[in-house]
């Protein structure tokens, strides 16, 4: 099992990627909402960014269940991530049975409570007094996260703003729009293929976009770009399966 500095190691080594002109943020924040629940030892984690007009979507999340899907989507109206966006203030330690919180974020709350979730934080990311959107994390069990877990959560958020952002765009705010605008974009095209990809394959969400993001992977593919071919019909999804076929049959 990878040490806590391992991991902290790959996940400065993949900003570091940022900076080529190859980043595909899509996948990089995919892993880092992964590394988020394995570091925090959390149950789950989401990364929500705002669009033009501020309202939050969800760009990548440690568990591609639906169910969880919907509940971050739930924050796009009402939720600690939204308040947290609003002032850039973060919201530790929240508890969703605490009546306080179900009068707040009534339908927030109650599908917390469903997906068995009881405490929750929300984390800005931020930039130069910017905040772009809100790290949101969730816990099974009624304890609150150390000091320095919740340091490395916001230094982790912020280490998502910089990927996201790019240095290289940051002195243009329309490429900087521009940038956002398209990751969210992005998200969604790959939201649309996966539901494809599992139902043509009959597979789970879960293993259908293992399956793709692999294979983007071993063929030095941006997942954006592979769900857009995937879905103008322009790439061939049996050889996607095909290649996954191959790598369990040489246990690659």
């Amino acid at each position: 099992m990878a040490t806590r500095e391992s991991q902290l190691t790959e996940v400065f080594v993949e900003v570091a990627d940022s900076l080529t002109d190859d980043f595909d943020v899509i996948d990089f924040l995919q892993k880092l909402s992964v590394r988020c629940m394995d570091l925090l030892d959390v149950a789950a984690v989401g990364i929500l960014l705002a669009d033009d007009n501020g309202k939050l979507h969800v760009l990548a999340a440690s568990d591609e269940d639906t169910r969880l899907l919907e509940l971050f989507a739930l924050q796009h109206d009402e939720g600690p991530c939204v308040d947290c966006y609003n002032d850039g203030m973060p919201r530790i330690d929240v508890s969703l049975t605490d009546p306080n919180a179900v009068t707040l974020w009534p339908q927030f709350a109650r599908g917390a409570q469903d997906t068995d979730f009881v405490v929750t934080n929300a984390l800005p990311m931020r930039l130069r007094g910017r905040v772009i959107g809100a790290l949101s994390l969730f816990q099974t069990v009624p304890e609150p996260l150390a000091d320095q877990d919740l340091s490395l959560a916001q230094a982790l958020a912020d280490v998502a703003t910089i990927a996201i952002l790019q240095q290289r765009t940051l002195a243009h705010s329309e490429a900087e729009r521009d940038q956002l605008q398209y990751a969210l974009n992005s998200r969604i095209v790959i939201e649309q293929v996966k539901g494809v990809l599992a139902e043509r394959w009959q597979t789970s969400i879960d293993e259908a976009f293992g399956i793709f993001r692999a294979y983007a992977r071993a063929h030095n593919r941006k997942l954006s770009d592979l769900a857009r071919g995937v879905a103008e019909g322009k790439q061939d999804t049996d050889s996607i399966r095909a290649f996954a076929a191959r790598m369990r049959a040489t246990g690659a």
